[in-house]
């Protein structure tokens, strides 16, 4: 194990956030000083320095090994939540020590659940910091390390194959050299457009800002109680919309698209699926509030819950109504939406719809293989034959999240959460979208929770976040070492 070269690169991880805190102590120095400043400010000072101190004392880096990869990247997020925690913490409020945590791995995962039920009470500067820590998470605090990497580097290489599922991977058709640029100019790219076209749209800037943090990192954080709700610009909701739907597809697709000047890469099988299922929950959703008679018209029922649904399912979690009153049947609708959310190659969370139809089309094959024993059984998508081991990785990525998932129910039961909040709290957090039903939905809070779900939610918060497998290789990797 490469003390040295784990330690520098966690480091640079942690000067990521350091300097995000810098910026937010700047807006609060611009607010004359607000209660945040001294928060803030101790924060950055310790961050600054523990990040600072590998390169103080290690002057030089052997190359790292595969093993001491996954470290970095396991590493470079858990140390980004803990002094991720420390404004909150400083701050006080309703920032315990847990809901500190809490808000910290849910703003990294961008996963957007909170336990604060006064948004509006933290200042500006506190405000800039919870949703930078979406913009951070969002592009990932690895792909940060990554683009001040040498392009010659074996680390860059590693990291880059680890932090990046095998089908992003074949989305992109780069190097690896320039995959990374790929991420970090449509992420921005995207996070630009959002930003002016919520502040032409009426949103003050500092709001614009936040949210278009938020929304291209598929978060969910948002500067008011009522979410962007709150503004009641049917425009503003609408570009919220487009953002979303945008920032949850195949990154290396939107980068084709506007490389190539042509719609084509959009032709695709996965993004069929995937504006197809928007389009039929959208309308299940909207048939099955009109019948209950939430709702007053049919466009403002079909808006709602076109919404929701693009809320749910890009993983982003922001609300324009309360949806704890809905029926029974569009809640299910929206989790079954939250369970698969987008594309990989993207910010979203979930199992990704990638994994989905690789599966369903493995088990299809495997059915014709019973039925005809001497056929040769291949998994195609558009035309392209795809490796066994892709197909098998997927369903084993599926089985390991749902077997998660059930363990977590369970625990949150015992702890004494009610069902539905046990049930969509454990989905929300693992496919880090962040609202679930009843009382935890769209402009709800998990402030309510026991201690003991609350950290049980962070932890599946961290494994949907990083995709399981690179935490359950370290934890073997223990394991093997004290054997």
């Amino acid at each position: 194990m490469n003390i040295k070269s784990i330690s520098s690169n966690v480091g640079r991880a942690l000067l990521v956030s350091a300097l995000f805190m810098f910026l937010s102590l700047i807006v609060s120095i611009i607010d004359g000083r607000d209660s945040a400043f001294g928060p803030l400010a101790i924060s950055f000072l310790i961050t600054l320095i523990v990040g600072s101190f590998p390169f103080i004392f290690v002057r030089k880096t052997p190359p790292l090994t595969l093993h001491d990869g996954f470290l970095t990247i396991v590493l470079s997020w858990l140390l980004s939540f803990i002094f991720g925690m420390l404004p909150y913490v400083l701050w006080g409020g309703e920032f315990t020590l847990v809901n500190a945590w809490f808000e910290s791995v849910s703003g990294y995962t961008t996963t957007g659940a909170t336990i604060l039920t006064d948004v509006e009470a933290l200042p500006r500067s506190l405000l800039l910091w919870r949703t930078s820590t979406h913009f951070i998470g969002g592009l990932g605090v690895v792909v940060f390390l990554l683009l001040i990497m040498p392009d010659a580097s074996p680390y860059r290489l590693k990291l880059t194959n680890m932090e990046m599922s095998s089908l992003s991977k074949e989305g992109y058709r780069y190097r690896s050299s320039k995959v990374v640029w790929v991420i970090a100019m449509v992420y921005i790219g995207l996070n630009v457009l959002t930003l002016l076209s919520l502040w032409i749209a009426g949103m003050p800037f500092f709001d614009a800002l936040n949210h278009a943090f938020s929304i291209v990192s598929t978060g969910g954080f948002s500067t008011k109680n009522n979410s962007i709700g709150q503004f009641g610009s049917g425009l503003i909701n609408a570009i919220a919309i487009v953002c979303m739907t945008l920032s949850a597809m195949h990154f290396g697709l939107l980068y084709s698209v506007f490389a190539t000047r042509s719609l084509k890469p959009l032709k695709n099988t996965i993004l069929g699926y995937y504006f197809g299922v928007m389009a039929v929950a959208t309308l299940a959703v909207a048939f099955s509030l009109k019948i209950s008679g939430f709702e007053s018209s049919w466009g403002q029922t079909f808006f709602d819950s076109f919404f929701n649904v693009v809320s749910y399912m890009s993983s982003t979690g922001l609300a324009v109504n309360d949806n704890s009153s809905w029926p029974v049947l569009p809640g299910l609708i929206l989790m079954l939406t939250a369970f698969h959310c987008g594309c990989s190659g993207s910010t979203t969370g979930g199992i990704k719809l990638d994994r989905l139809i690789l599966a369903v089309k493995g088990i299809g094959a495997e059915i014709k293989h019973r039925i005809h024993p001497y056929s040769v059984s291949q998994v195609k998508m558009d035309g392209h034959v795809l490796p066994s081991d892709a197909v098998s990785a997927s369903m084993m990525y599926i089985v390991l999240y749902l077997v998660i998932a059930f363990f977590s129910v369970l625990v949150l039961l015992l702890s004494g959460s009610q069902p539905l909040e046990a049930f969509s709290g454990v989905f929300s957090s693992i496919g880090c979208v962040g609202p679930g039903l009843g009382s935890i939905g769209s402009l709800g809070n998990f402030s309510a929770q026991p201690v003991v779900s609350k950290l049980v939610l962070s932890l599946d918060m961290f494994l949907g976040r990083i995709e399981i497998f690179p935490f359950l290789i370290v934890v073997s990797m223990i394991f093997q070492r004290r054997k």
